[in-house]
This record gives C-alpha cells, structure tokens and sequence, in this order.
C-alpha cells in the first residue's frame, strides 16, 4: 500500500523530501533514486498528473500546494498534462539499476512514459 513506508525520517522530513522528488521528476523528467523512494513517489508524481488533467482552479491550486516551484505547475499544467490526456494512470516508469556501491541499496530510475505519437491513421478517423 503506497504511502505506508516511513524511509528513516520523521513525517514532515519524509513529505518534504517526497515533494521535493515529485518538483524534481516533473521538472527534469527522470529520478535516479532508491527502490523504495521510488515507489513512494510514483502514486504522488501520478496524482499530481492527474490533477494537472483535470486543468481547473482548484486542480492548480492543490498542485501549488504540493509542488515546491510555480514554474512546474505552470509546466505540469501546460506541457506535461495535455500529453497524458488519452491515458489513464499509469504516467511513470521504474527501471532497477542494480545496487548502489556504498551500501548496497536497490537502485533504480522513475521517469515519465513518453506518449507516442498520434499515428495519422488515428488523425484521420
């Protein structure tokens, strides 16, 4: 069940660096980051992506409350959104990287799906 991991922190310490995470895979694209890190930011990243669908007052707003710069909301709400319109759920990806050299934690990467391109036999229907 997603939300339930406490990854070694206190709860304002874990929400604000799983905010952080989510500001920074809407902005960049991509996180390398632990295994389980990643799975805590995957619901959050999705949520806010489907806030960002929905493209209301009230949508951008609780976006603004959760993500930590208004240049990704304005980007989540303009670019990143309006590609996931087809799509339900399931707007990221987690690759396994293998274990990190120091202490051998599970690695891994979360990044955005890139839609594919509307083929012209879609277009033309």
């Amino acid at each position: 069940m997603p939300g339930t991991r406490k990854l070694g922190r206190t709860s304002d310490h874990r929400k604000a660096m799983l905010r952080g995470m989510v500001t920074y895979l809407l902005e960049n694209g991509s996180v390398e980051t632990t295994l389980t890190r990643a799975k805590e930011v995957r619901p959050l990243a999705e949520k806010m992506i489907t806030l960002g669908k929905k493209n209301t007052l009230a949508s951008r707003r609780q976006a603004l409350a959760f993500i930590t710069k208004e240049s990704v909301v304005k980007k989540l709400f303009d670019t990143i959104a309006p590609e996931y319109a087809d799509r339900n759920g399931g707007y990221t990806q987690i690759y396994k990287i293998g274990p990190r050299r120091g202490d051998a934690a599970e690695m891994a990467i979360i990044r955005l799906i890139a839609n594919a391109p509307a083929t012209e036999e879609k277009a033309d229907k």
